[in-house]
């Protein structure tokens, strides 16, 4: 299949084609094979890749099911599949297998999908760019190759938005997903907290914080991925609120008109870059004339508190993640098997008591409370998705020596400033979303952040799909 017609197509459109027999698996492996090559000295995005695992899948018969035939990249991080070694983006991890299938993986490839290879992450998902050194190289952005393709899941966003597949997992602990889509013009959202199962082998990720996600070029492909992954498995500690229908149904009817809070600052009052103002604006704009109201508004909240909340849960989550694998190794740790803000995070979490965790969580729960009011006016707050448009390589790297004093340092001088807005909805387990809609002059992607109560997920996706109709982005495609 040549590149120019595959890309013409989401998965769900890919698929379609498989089921009228125009095009085979394997035919779609090779295009998407051939994409990796081609873009690997640019994007460095894809690794561990298991060709002869993918082929063996399609000759013994992949599922019936919405994706069946469409070549899928699970993040370096998490997914946790026997066939799909790892290194979790860190040197002390590399080549390590899992001894099970998670949960999300085993609904994943009941839809069909033909899982071939995995994409990059920073060191155990801490940033909001991609550059690990245990991959030689950094991530790049397919719209400027000097410019990052965000984090942690960058690998997943720059190999869709290089066409190399039409759609690939993520996570989100504090944008993860929604950094990296609004990085290289891609849809990404991050579903209510526990709305994805996390199982079988953990309850949560990062006090809660965490959840699993997709990177897809339209809303219909993010659609038809949470119905098929969507809801707890078996043992989870908690539940998110039961959806009424389907994702896919949703997005064929029209939202209610809402109430739009919109905000061009950050939670700290300051000035965001005058492109992110813009795509707001731009943004705001399209919704008011949907029919939707438009209000200028933000909460009064303390996010330097959260943001520091939340460093010492993650703190904590590194070290046990370090501590897990030196104890399977049966050594210490060594000079050269973590990066520097890996090891900063560590060292903070050796200083965090019982005591101080759970005043931590006390605090994000506080906050979450604290939204769950404010949002009793408003169906929606807008923002941008970041501060400023995607830097530039190099200058959030994890293992510059020069960068920052301690973990702290790092989170709330460089990273808090960059991303101010997408860790609360982690924080408050609401849904939130990073949408493509405005292009700086640069060519850059600017993209712009909704974030509804949480369980509204269903009316996230009606709104993503009437912005998608709106302003069209599908056919944005970077100059790679």
């Amino acid at each position: 299949m040549r590149i120019d017609e595959y890309v013409e197509h989401d998965g769900l459109g890919l698929a379609a084609l498989v089921r009228a027999g125009e095009v085979t698996a394997d035919e779609l492996l090779d295009t998407a094979l051939a994409q990796v090559t081609a873009t690997d000295e640019v994007i460095a995005a894809v690794v561990h890749v298991q060709e002869g695992v993918a082929r063996k899948a399609i000759a013994a018969g992949l599922p019936d099911g919405p994706f069946t035939g469409v070549p899928f990249l699970l993040k370096d991080l998490g997914g946790e599949a026997i066939d799909f070694p790892t290194s979790m983006g860190s040197r002390l991890y590399e080549g390590y297998r899992y001894s099970y299938d998670s949960e999300l993986f085993v609904r994943l490839r009941a839809t069909g999908l033909g899982t071939f290879a995995r994409a990059t992450s920073p060191e155990f998902g801490i940033g909001a760019t991609t550059e690990a050194t245990v991959y030689g190289r950094p991530t790049r952005n397919p719209w400027n190759r000097d410019h990052v393709a965000g984090g942690s899941s960058g690998g997943s966003a720059a190999a869709v938005a290089a066409g190399v597949v039409p759609m690939a997992h993520g996570s989100d602990g504090g944008g993860s997903v929604r950094i990296p889509a609004s990085s290289c013009g891609l849809f990404g959202v991050k579903p209510t907290r526990a709305m994805l199962p996390d199982g079988p082998a953990a309850g949560e990720g990062w006090a809660g914080m965490a959840i699993e996600g997709f990177l897809t070029r339209s809303v219909r492909d993010t659609a038809a991925l949470l119905d098929a992954t969507v809801g707890p498995d078996v043992g989870a500690p908690y539940y998110a609120p039961a959806i009424e229908g389907t994702f896919m149904e949703a997005i064929t009817r029209p939202t209610r008109p809402l109430r739009i809070a919109v905000s061009t600052h950050s939670f700290t009052g300051e000035e965001i870059h005058p492109d992110c103002v813009t795509a707001v604006q731009h943004a705001a704009a399209l919704c008011e004339s949907l029919g939707h109201h438009i209000v200028s508004a933000a909460p009064t909240i303390d996010i330097r508190s959260f943001a520091h909340a939340w460093a010492n849960i993650v703190a904590c989550g590194t070290q046990l993640t370090v501590r897990s694998r030196l104890a399977s190794l049966g050594r210490s740790l060594v000079d050269d098997d973590l990066e520097r803000v890996t090891g900063l995070a560590c060292e903070l979490g050796a200083t965090v008591s019982g005591a101080d965790y759970l005043e931590a969580i006390d605090v994000v729960h506080a906050l979450g409370r604290e939204m769950a009011r404010w949002f009793g006016d408003y169906d929606v707050l807008l923002t941008a998705t970041l501060a400023e448009p995607p830097t530039t390589i190099g200058r959030m790297a994890s293992d510059r020596a020069d960068g920052w004093s301690d973990f702290l340092d790092y989170r709330l001088n460089h990273v808090l400033p960059y991303s101010p807005f997408t860790a609360l909805a982690n924080g408050t387990g609401q849904p939130a979303m990073s949408v493509p809609l405005w292009w700086n002059p640069a060519a850059l992607p600017i993209g712009t952040h909704f974030m509804a109560k949480a369980g509204d997920d269903l009316m996230v996706l009606q709104l993503a799909a009437q912005l998608e109709h709106a302003a069209p982005w599908f056919h944005k495609r970077p100059p790679l």
